[in-house]
C-alpha cells in the first residue's frame, strides 16, 4: 500500500495569480458580493423570526436557506479574499480538507433543500385549506432535517473516497478553493473507480431533486392555468417564478460543473462556474426570492418602524 506522506503539507491555492490585476479586482466584486449575502439573508433570516405572520413553513425553509448560504460563502470568501490580498496562496492540507467537505455537504443540502422547498410550494397551491395541516411543524423539522443529514452524508461519501487518494508531492490547487474534483486531479494513481463511485453519489443527489422540482412545478402550472381569480393566479405566479430563477442558477452550474466527464472539464471555466454558484447565487437569492416578497417588504417596514419608534 502506498502511504501518503506527502499530504500533510501545505496547499497552494493559485486562483487567478495568472491575472495579478483582474485577481485584486475579482477581489473587490467578491467581497461586495459576500457583504451582500450576508446582510441580505441574515435580514431575511431575522425579519422572517421576528414578525409572527412570517411564521410559516415556507419562512422556515427560506430561514433555513439563508442559514445554508451564509455558512456556504463563509467556508469560502474569506479564505480566498485573504490569499489575494496577502500575497500567500497556501491552505494547510487540513483546512483544504475541511473546505472541500463542508463546502460539497452544505451545496449538497442546498440540492435537497431547494426539491424541499419545491413540494412545500406544490402543496401550498394544489391544497391551500389542508396545506397547515400537511405541513405542520413536525413535518417542516423533518424535511429540514433530512436535507441537512442527506448533504453532509453524501460530502462524507465523496470526502472519504478523495481522502485516502495519494498525492505524490503534488499541492498547487489550479483553483481558489478546495474543490474536490480539482483535488482528484492531483493524485499520482488512476482515479476512474473512485470517480465512478463519486459520479454516482454526485448523480443520486442531483437526479432525486431534479425529477422531484420540474414534476412539482408542472402540476403547479396546470393548477394555476385553472384557477378563475387573476389575483390567485398572480400571487402564485410570483412565489413560484422567483423560486425556479433561484433553482435554474443553482442546478444549472452545479449540472454542468458536476456531471461532465472528466476530459471535459476546463480549468477557467470550472472557476468561472464556482465563482456563480458559490458568490453570486447566495447573493440572489434573498434578492429574487424573499426581498421582491410584499409580506417581506411589510414585515421589513415594521421592524424599522418599531425600531425608530
Amino acid at each position: 500500500m502506498e502511504i501518503n506522506d506527502s499530504s500533510w503539507k501545505d496547499f497552494i491555492l493559485v486562483g487567478f495569480s495568472e491575472y495579478p490585476k483582474a485577481e485584486f479586482i475579482l477581489s473587490l466584486f467578491v467581497s461586495g458580493f459576500y457583504i451582500m449575502t450576508i446582510t441580505g439573508n441574515m435580514a431575511i433570516i431575522l425579519v422572517s423570526l421576528l414578525d409572527s405572520r412570517l411564521h410559516t413553513p415556507m419562512y422556515f425553509f427560506l430561514r433555513n436557506l439563508s442559514f445554508l448560504d451564509i455558512c456556504f460563502t463563509t467556508c469560502i470568501v474569506p479564505q480566498m479574499l485573504v490569499n489575494i490580498w496577502s500575497g500567500h496562496k497556501t491552505i494547510s492540507y487540513v483546512g483544504c480538507m475541511v473546505q472541500y467537505s463542508v463546502a460539497l455537504a452544505l451545496g449538497s443540502t442546498e440540492c435537497v433543500l431547494l426539491a424541499v422547498m419545491a413540494v412545500d410550494r406544490y402543496i401550498a397551491v394544489l391544497w391551500p385549506l389542508r396545506y397547515a395541516t400537511i405541513m405542520h411543524q413536525q413535518i417542516c423539522h423533518l424535511l429540514a432535517a433530512t436535507s441537512w443529514l442527506s448533504g453532509f452524508a453524501n460530502s462524507l461519501l465523496q470526502s472519504s473516497l478523495a481522502i485516502v487518494l495519494p498525492l505524490c508531492g503534488h499541492h498547487h490547487v489550479d483553483h481558489f478553493l478546495c474543490e474536490v474534483l480539482v483535488i482528484i486531479k492531483l493524485s499520482c494513481v488512476d482515479t476512474g473507480p473512485t470517480e465512478s463511485k463519486m459520479f454516482i453519489a454526485r448523480l443520486i443527489i442531483l437526479a432525486i431533486p431534479v425529477c422531484i422540482i420540474p414534476t412539482s412545478y408542472a402540476c403547479i402550472a396546470r393548477t394555476v392555468v385553472r384557477m378563475n381569480s387573476a389575483e390567485g393566479r398572480q400571487k402564485a405566479f410570483e412565489t413560484c417564478a422567483s423560486h425556479l430563477m433561484v433553482v435554474s442558477l443553482f442546478y444549472g452550474t452545479i449540472m454542468f460543473m458536476y456531471l461532465q466527464p472528466k476530459n471535459n472539464y476546463s480549468r477557467n471555466q470550472g472557476k468561472i462556474l464556482a465563482l456563480v454558484y458559490t458568490i453570486v447565487a447566495p447573493t440572489l437569492n434573498p434578492l429574487v426570492y424573499t426581498l421582491r416578497n410584499k409580506d417581506v417588504k411589510r414585515a421589513i417596514r415594521k421592524v424599522i418602524w418599531k425600531d425608530l419608534v
